[in-house]
């Protein structure tokens, strides 16, 4: 039986959030169509009526990935009201429950690495998630030349990826709460 259009959209949500999470988990090629499709509670049969590639659907999650951290973003410069913007999104986005939650996190950090490996639409897509993001964080620095908040938030946000990457990769706890600790703190004080 053919499923409606409604419910043809709704699988190729419930597909797409499933990747986001399990591409941020373990890496775009440590994710099989076959698990990825039985994390949907789908079949891996279905996949091809949704997409034409797992290419496709990369590209896809890294742009609802994007979005969904602009919306954390938001949220969390939304709830901090003694805070100003860009020390809202530090104390958000360079903190251990950003860190300790890999299908949440952010996916520059979490898929950097394999995107820059990625095909043109992948890295199309990831690149257009990335110029919002930067975006959003010159909007929150008490800056009034564009290009200049611009250049400051593109280092901004290239130094948190990086923090984030690098608190991920470490072994010792103590090191990665410090990578983190200290990069607000640099950062904060650069914004001042």
């Amino acid at each position: 039986m053919r499923k409606s259009r409604k419910e043809a959209a709704e699988t190729r949500e419930r597909i797409v959030d499933t990747a986001s999470a399990e591409f941020r988990r373990h890496g775009i090629d440590g994710t099989g169509l076959s698990g990825l499709m039985a994390a949907a509670g789908l079949t891996h049969g279905g996949f091809y009526r949704h997409f034409g590639s797992k290419d496709e659907l990369v590209a896809e999650t890294c742009v609802r990935a994007a979005e969904g951290l602009i919306a954390a973003i938001a949220a969390a410069r939304a709830d901090a009201t003694d805070q100003r913007g860009l020390d809202a999104i530090l104390a958000d986005y360079l903190s251990a429950g950003h860190r300790d939650d890999p299908a949440k996190m952010c996916p520059f950090a979490a898929l950097g690495g394999e995107i820059a490996r990625g095909s043109d639409t992948v890295r199309g897509a990831a690149t257009e998630g990335f110029g919002k993001l930067v975006d959003v964080i010159a909007a929150e620095l008490d800056e009034p030349d564009p290009a200049v908040a611009r250049g400051r938030a593109l280092a901004a946000l290239c130094t948190m990826v990086g923090a984030m990457t690098m608190s991920r990769m470490v072994s010792d706890p103590a090191l990665s709460d410090e990578i983190l600790r200290e990069t607000r703190t640099q950062l904060t004080r650069g914004s001042e």
